[in-house]
């Protein structure tokens, strides 16, 4: 018996309607546009299936609680009061991405380390030790989302951010980020078998993408 799972898929703005359709392809069901992000049901192989398959998708959330708050204080109260051990382990190491759409603070990193406070103090509290913090290969990656006064914490089952797609080691002065580049190709319209033009070609991102496509190689085979 399968058993659904809400998601959330973060993309790039205006990304939006062409990544709900990959996620529809896929098989995703009760899908929801937002800003930025696109919310589906599916089960875990649903889950795998996106992160390998999904070209428009920047990571894949997995959201386990949410909450509002009034102040920066009940911010932390808030984020202190969860049982955190259901979700990381003292020999972990944890990372945390926040992306922040409030007045209540005035930069996105703020947010992040309140979250990393309250955590390592919830086990401190519990277990007189803290998880360590690993911000380049952590073992769980959690996704802090705050829009005005509603803070959103999800587990990242990406790692990686998924417009890394593993083929370019070197690349040109800043070269097009791979998911723009597919969400490019897709809104033009192009049939897939028609001769791809790139006559502005740097790091051949579009070119590769296009190829990828063509070749129905998934984008983070």
């Amino acid at each position: 018996m399968n058993t659904n799972y809400k998601y959330t898929a973060k993309t790039l703005k205006g990304l939006e309607q062409i990544l709900a359709e990959e996620l529809r392809e896929l098989g995703a069901e009760n899908i929801v546009e937002g800003r930025r992000v696109v919310q589906f049901e599916g089960s875990k192989a649903l889950l795998y299936k996106v992160n390998l398959n999904a070209r428009t998708a920047i990571s894949v959330l997995k959201p386990i609680f949410s909450f509002k708050f009034k102040t920066q204080q009940e911010f932390y109260d808030e984020l202190f009061k969860t049982k955190w051990d259901k979700y990381l382990k003292l020999e972990q190491r944890f990372a945390i991405r926040a992306t922040v759409f409030s007045d209540m603070f005035n930069h996105t990193m703020f947010p992040a380390l309140r979250m990393k406070d309250a955590i390592a103090d919830w086990f401190r509290k519990e277990y007189n030790r803290r998880p360590s913090v690993d911000l380049d290969t952590p073992d769980i990656h959690f996704d802090l989302h705050i829009s005005n006064n509603r803070a959103t914490v999800s587990l990242d089952s990406s790692g990686d951010s998924l417009h890394k797609r593993g083929y370019r080691i070197d690349g040109w002065k800043a070269p097009l980020n791979e998911v723009l580049a597919a969400g490019l190709i897709k809104l033009s319209g192009w049939d897939l078998k028609t001769e791809f033009h790139d006559p502005m070609c740097g790091s051949g991102t579009l070119a590769i993408e296009a190829a990828m496509m063509a070749a129905n190689i998934p984008a983070n085979y």
